[in-house]
């Protein structure tokens, strides 16, 4: 298939964040405006809502199917399967909020902050592991998006939204070194969101106002492009029971089309890498 199909029809304001729960054989992803976590179960269509009391950047799965880690406005929190909530790291920082964070193969939360108004460099990339130790990697950050890891773990991939541009870091799990240009996107419209890794090593990434998501190659070229029926997809991930299909989440802000804010799936994309749940 070269255009993608519909997973979940709605108009999520902000969907973002798709994470595929193997365990449970399902998909996992946020509205972040609407502050609310949505699950997903291929195999039966069954569909459920959670409410957060705050904007939620990410929902990721955690050890044990034990819940979520959530990346919060007012920092990152953890869910236990029966509702209960308890803050893991709480820094509120009036003006702005958690958008997307990943989990790294080791099990810690890369967290990332923006302001609400988008203001340059007010934002931050953080490391946090199960027992609540946060380290801020990098700071001067706009809108913190897209994040992941080559199959080796040795490479970290990262997307700063309106400096157009996917950066690639040295990692050696706890820390990053070398930054440098992955690839830029500046012959096309729209800019880098949320992103992916294969298990080729190639990096998947939705093009927010782009209305596309793109693979580039382990060397930064064009691999190929998606072209989707909406503006703005946030991000995308592998899923299924063999990591083959793609989910790619959207928002509604600012865009008409009837599945604006809908999860979309391109089935046999390709195959991706399982995701580490979080340590804690």
């Amino acid at each position: 298939m070269t255009t993608p199909d519909v997973a979940v029809r709605t108009r999520a304001e902000l969907g973002e964040g798709p994470t595929w729960d193997p365990a449970a054989g399902r998909l996992v992803w946020v509205d972040i405006l609407g502050a609310r976590i949505h699950v997903y179960e291929p195999a039966t269509g069954r569909r459920t809502v959670q409410t957060t009391e705050q904007h939620v950047g990410a929902a990721k799965p955690r050890a044990g199917g034990a819940g979520y880690v959530v990346n919060l406005r007012d920092g990152v929190g953890l869910y236990d399967t029966d509702g209960a909530f308890r803050w893991l790291v709480h820094e509120p920082v009036p003006g702005r909020r958690g958008n997307e964070a990943m989990v790294a193969p080791d099990g810690a939360l890369w967290a990332g902050t923006m302001r609400y108004d988008s203001a340059p460099g007010g934002g931050t990339l953080a490391r946090v592991t199960g027992d609540g130790t946060r380290t801020v990697v990098l700071d001067d950050v706009t809108i913190s998006n897209g994040t992941g890891w080559s199959p080796d773990g040795r490479l970290m991939y990262y997307a700063d939204t309106p400096t157009g541009r996917i950066d690639v870091f040295d990692t050696d799990g706890t820390g990053i070194t070398g930054r440098r240009l992955f690839a830029a996107v500046e012959d096309t419209p729209g800019s880098p969101d949320g992103l992916c890794v294969d298990a080729e090593g190639y990096v998947w990434v939705a093009l927010w106002d782009g209305a596309a998501v793109r693979r580039y190659a382990p060397d930064g070229t064009l691999a190929r492009t998606v072209d989707v029926p909406v503006r703005r997809p946030t991000s995308c991930a592998f899923g299924g029971p063999e990591l083959t299909d793609l989910y790619i989440t959207s928002s509604s802000l600012d865009d008409a089309h009837p599945l604006a804010g809908s999860v979309l799936v391109l089935p046999d994309a390709g195959r991706g890498l399982p995701q580490a749940p979080f340590a804690g």
